[in-house]
């Protein structure tokens, strides 16, 4: 071998040492960073299946409707009519009238619960009414000149015994003649829609009086939004200083839950019965309110509301929404584990005949999770109100481990 051939080899032995040695360093520093980014870095969200089934709608509503004259119900506040029958449009309300004519007053004059209002005197004009109507058989109740009636004992007396004369005496104090009340009657059905509605007279004696079922349950759901009328015409028996007592023509209150609201009757409009009441029904109570107009006696309109009101509480029923543990979807890790999502409690609700059920459901977006944990939610919404019913995770998503981070590289370089 030549004096200078060594050191060559030498040479070349350093740099190959030199070289592992710096993969290995390489490789050292690439792991250090690697490794702790993999764990650390966010792993993705499992993929979500939910699946939450409709409720079975129950069976349709049966409403016993009146074959003679016409019929409706609503629930109280609504304008949206349960169910009706005969003559949608405008027809005689007799009596029924003398509801808006308290509503009229009332606006004008407005009387507070505990406070009976201003006296009013009975003058010979009244008197003159007084005779007036019963020239032409109206109903009416016995007035002295002089005779100092409150406000509302006025209205009690219009209202609970129906007298035709005290319609146009309180009107007439009220407004000052009746052309001037019609006007505030036209201002007042104008003002809350009442667009079937005719008012020509104070009393409803007069067939021009008129209305349709749709704008009577908004009248009847007005006077019950009023704490003073709604009182006088749930009341069943009163006692007015000279005339004695007056007890309510409708015989119903008290029946059934029924607590209002006006009877009529007259040869045009028939027997007519607007009315209210109040039920339970699966543990909620249920106000509603209905007529029933053009029966042939009032037997026959009382026996009419008697067996709308039974069919309409049986059309409300109770159906199950959900059931708890019910599977209604499942969460998919990509390292392969799988947890289910089950309803986390019973639900029912309360649906009138078979009103639709709509199902909203959303679940979160979850990487791991332990056994038991809120992930979302359904929301039931029928009738126009809601059932929430939280969703839980039956079964473990856990943390794929050291072994699966670090070969998804994907994690750190996306």
């Amino acid at each position: 071998m030549s004096p200078t051939s060594a050191p060559a080899r030498r040479r070349g032995r350093r740099i190959v040492a030199f070289s592992a040695t710096g993969i290995l360093v390489v490789i050292a520093v690439a792991l250090g960073l690697y490794v702790p980014a993999a764990l650390a870095a966010p792993l993705p969200a499992a993929q979500l299946e939910l699946d939450v089934p409709t409720p079975a709608p129950a069976e349709p509503a049966t409403l016993s409707l009146p074959g003679v004259g016409t019929g409706a119900i609503a629930l109280e506040g609504s304008d949206e009519l349960l169910g009706e029958s005969g003559q949608t449009g405008p027809v005689p309300i007799a009596s029924v009238t003398k509801v808006i004519t308290a509503l009229v007053v009332l606006e004008a004059r407005p009387l507070v619960e505990g406070d009976d209002g201003p006296g009013i005197t009975m003058t010979a004009a009244d008197v003159q009414i007084l005779e007036q109507t019963r020239a032409v058989d109206g109903s009416y109740e016995l007035v002295n000149e002089g005779q100092v009636l409150s406000e509302r004992q006025v209205l009690e007396i219009m209202l609970l015994k129906s007298a035709n004369n005290y319609a146009e005496t309180v009107t007439n104090w009220a407004f000052g003649s009746l052309t001037a009340y019609l006007d505030a009657a036209r201002a007042f059905t104008a003002e809350h829609g009442l667009s079937d509605t005719t008012i020509v007279d104070a009393s409803g004696l007069d067939p021009g009086s008129r209305s349709s079922t749709k704008d009577l349950m908004r009248i009847a759901s007005l006077a019950l939004a009023d704490p003073v009328l709604a009182t006088i015409v749930s009341t069943a028996l009163d006692e007015v200083p000279v005339i004695g007592e007056i007890d309510n023509s409708n015989k119903l209150l008290g029946i059934d839950g029924i607590d209002g609201i006006k009877t009529g009757t007259t040869d045009e409009a028939g027997s007519c019965l607007l009315f209210s009441a109040e039920f339970t029904v699966g543990g909620e109570t249920k106000s509603v309110v209905g007529v029933i107009l053009g029966a042939q006696s009032s037997q026959a309109a009382r026996d009419a509301v008697q067996a709308l009101l039974a069919s309409t509480k049986a059309a409300f029923t109770t159906i199950p929404l959900i059931t708890a543990d019910t599977e209604v979807g499942e969460y998919t890790t990509e390292w392969g584990e799988t947890a289910s999502i089950v309803a986390s409690s019973d639900e029912e609700a309360l649906v009138w005949s078979n009103d639709p059920v709509a199902v909203d459901a959303s679940a979160d977006d979850v990487v791991t999770a332990r056994s038991g944990a809120d992930v979302g939610a359904i929301r039931y919404t029928v009738g126009g109100r809601t059932e929430d019913v939280t969703l839980e995770l039956d079964g473990t998503l856990e943390d794929p481990g050291f072994w699966w981070r670090v070969g998804h590289p994907e994690l750190v370089f996306g």
